[in-house]
C-alpha cells in the first residue's frame, strides 16, 4: 500500500513539473496584451527615454508575481508567473548576502524595487544565471532540482501573487521558461531589470512622467 502510495504522488508531482513548464512556455505573446498596466507604463518609459540603452531588459511585477522579458526594441518575448523573497518590502537590507543566505532572517528575505543593470553570470555550483544586483547575490535563476522543486512549480502553477513569496530574493522562473525565454536574451548580454514597488506607486518610484501614466492605461 505505501508503494503505491509513493508511486502516486511520484507521478503527481511528475505532471505538476512537466504542466507548469509548458505553461510557462505557453505564456509566450499572444493575441491579447499580457502586460499589466504598471509593466506597459514602464516597459513605455524605458523605451521614450532611452534608459535601457539599446538593450534587452526585463520587468517584475512583484504585485502581480509575473516577469516580462521584452527585446531591445521592446518587443514582448515572453512572460510567467514567479516566485519572490518570502518577505514583503522594496529594499535589501546592507549586507544580507555577507553570510550563509540560509540563515537570512524572514525578514530580512525580501525582493528590492528599482532598476538593475543586469548581466549574465554563474552562481558557485556553475548553473547559469542572470545577476541583478550582484552585491545582494540576487539573480533571475530557473526553480533548482531537489527536496522543494516540486512545491514550488504547484507554486508557479497555482494561487494568486501570494503563493509565490517562496525564495530569498531572487527572482525564480520555471526552468522551460528560463531556458526558452531568459538565456537567449537576458543570458547572453547585458541588460535591463526593472523590479516594481509593491509599498507605492509606480509612478513616483521611477519618477514617471505624467503623460506615460495616462498613455499606458
Amino acid at each position: 500500500m505505501q508503494s503505491s502510495t509513493r508511486f502516486l504522488r511520484q507521478a503527481l508531482a511528475t505532471v505538476t513539473l512537466a504542466w507548469a513548464a509548458a505553461g510557462a512556455v505557453a505564456a509566450l505573446p499572444a493575441a491579447a496584451d499580457p502586460l499589466t498596466a504598471d509593466a506597459r507604463d514602464v516597459r513605455q518609459w524605458a523605451l521614450d527615454s532611452g534608459d535601457t540603452r539599446q538593450q534587452p531588459f526585463a520587468v517584475v511585477d512583484k504585485k502581480a508575481a509575473r516577469l516580462f522579458v521584452f527585446a531591445a526594441d521592446g518587443q514582448l518575448l515572453g512572460a510567467t508567473p514567479v516566485l519572490l523573497g518570502q518577505a514583503p518590502g522594496d529594499h535589501s537590507v546592507p549586507g544580507v548576502a555577507d553570510g550563509d543566505v540560509n540563515r537570512i532572517p524572514l525578514a530580512d528575505r525580501t525582493t528590492p524595487a528599482g532598476r538593475f543593470d543586469s548581466r549574465p553570470g554563474r552562481n558557485l555550483t556553475g548553473e547559469a544565471i542572470v545577476w541583478f544586483d550582484y552585491q545582494a547575490a540576487l539573480a533571475i535563476h530557473r526553480v533548482r532540482p531537489g527536496a522543494s522543486q516540486g512545491e514550488r512549480m504547484a507554486r508557479l502553477a497555482n494561487g494568486g501573487a501570494e503563493d509565490k513569496r517562496a525564495s530569498l530574493g531572487c527572482v525564480v522562473v520555471p526552468p522551460a521558461f528560463y531556458d526558452a525565454v531568459v538565456a537567449p536574451s537576458l543570458g547572453r548580454t547585458r541588460g535591463v531589470v526593472y523590479v516594481l514597488p509593491e509599498r507605492q506607486s509606480v509612478q513616483a518610484f521611477f519618477g514617471l512622467p505624467v503623460t506615460t501614466v495616462a498613455g499606458g492605461h
